[in-house]
């Protein structure tokens, strides 16, 4: 029997691991899931494990916050001595926060399989710490899991080879379609006085929006506006929560505490658009059918604007809010990319257990160009 472990960090990890450790425990592969606590709060945390029905986790490293450098140093060296006491096949690590990176690096110095799971996405911008880990967990994993065909030609411009790569769809997708008809069925959208298909939801926590007072100002001017002309709730991330007290709000513009996995789909499901500054709830929303604006500069979701409902909207308040109100005076098309269709971890899972069955290693450095000598001419 193979043993693969499977982390999970954040509340968006969470989602992803589920389809894998199921499809692989369907196999007779033996799935470990480690929890590194890079998010501890338990809102955004125990609930989701309860929502998704996930068990508890096989080893809880409570990481906690720090910074990029503390955290993902804190992680490689709590992963590490677990990795040599379970000595596992292969280590599969899904997006991009900074314990993806951490256990990547691990995995592939302890001579394990590497998988990572989301492979290829770019959003070609620096700034964003997910970037970095994205392209450097990219390079030193074994298999690449690309979720769209823009991933897959990212990887294979980069020079990874074609047997590297595989199209298996959206992992994400996979959990929401699970759980959809349950989360319909609650009575969130009620619980929180909303009316279906009346009101706007949002979300907020990126740095870059919530760190700057005058960004995060200027966000909630355009939140304010748009409230005028339609109802919007926020489900505050703890991150968000401190800054919005200082910030002040609008009265027309409701808050509330961080939702379940369960509720936030229902939320989603049945809001006329979503306005956010997360990545899985560009994807969430493109596989709902629902109209979503990205308030950032960029996206590594590109496939959810050119084949799903997503339109990138920026940070600009008037430009926030000139997208918003063009949205609700026309019907926004539902568009999916495909192999979004709930069997991404099946497609995962036979990939991952023919290789290992296979016993093939192919390294990302076999990947890289062979270095040709200078020969001077003339």
């Amino acid at each position: 029997m193979f043993r693969v472990v499977c982390v999970a960090a954040a509340r968006p990890n969470f989602m992803k691991v589920k389809p894998i450790m199921d499809a692989l425990t369907a196999r007779g592969v033996e799935a470990i899931l480690v929890h590194t606590g890079q998010h501890y709060d338990e809102a955004m945390n125990d609930v989701f494990f309860r929502d998704l029905n996930l068990k508890v986790p096989d080893h809880h490293l409570g990481i906690g916050s720090g910074s990029h450098a503390e955290q993902t140093g804190r992680v490689m060296a709590a992963f590490e001595p677990l990795l040599d006491e379970l000595k596992p096949d292969a280590v599969v690590v899904v997006g991009d926060v900074n314990s993806t990176l951490a256990c990547a690096l691990v995995g592939a110095k302890a001579g394990a399989v590497v998988v990572h799971v989301e492979a290829g996405l770019r959003s070609r911008d620096w700034t964003m710490p997910e970037e970095i880990n994205r392209v450097a967990t990219d390079r030193i994993s074994d298999l690449l899991f690309a979720p769209s065909p823009d991933a897959v030609e990212n990887l294979t411009a980069e020079g990874y080879y074609p047997d590297q790569i595989h199209l298996v769809g959206n992992v994400m997708i996979d959990s929401l379609f699970a759980n959809l008809d349950r989360a319909i069925a609650s009575d969130a959208v009620h619980r929180h006085g909303l009316v279906p298909g009346e009101y706007g939801l949002v979300t907020l926590h990126r740095p870059a929006n919530v760190d700057s007072p005058a960004m995060l100002r200027s966000l909630i001017d355009a939140l304010s506006e748009i409230s005028t002309r339609l109802p919007l709730y926020l489900p505050v991330h703890p991150r968000t929560a401190a800054r919005l007290s200082t910030a002040g709000l609008p009265d027309t513009l409701r808050v509330g505490p961080p939702a379940g996995y369960l509720d936030f789909i229902a939320l989603q499901a049945s809001a006329r658009l979503v306005l956010t500054d997360s990545g899985g709830v560009q994807e969430e929303t493109t596989a709902l059918g629902i109209p979503c604006l990205t308030m950032r500069d960029s996206t590594e979701r590109p496939i959810t604007v050119e084949q799903g409902t997503n339109i990138l909207v920026g940070r600009d308040s008037a430009r926030i809010v000139a997208a918003t109100l063009e949205v609700l005076d026309r019907t926004v098309e539902k568009r999916r990319p495909p192999l979004w269709d709930g069997q991404a971890g099946h497609r995962i899972a036979d990939v991952l257990v023919e290789y290992l069955t296979s016993g093939a290693r192919l390294r990302p450095t076999d990947a890289r160009p062979s270095i040709v000598e200078y020969q001077p001419q003339g």
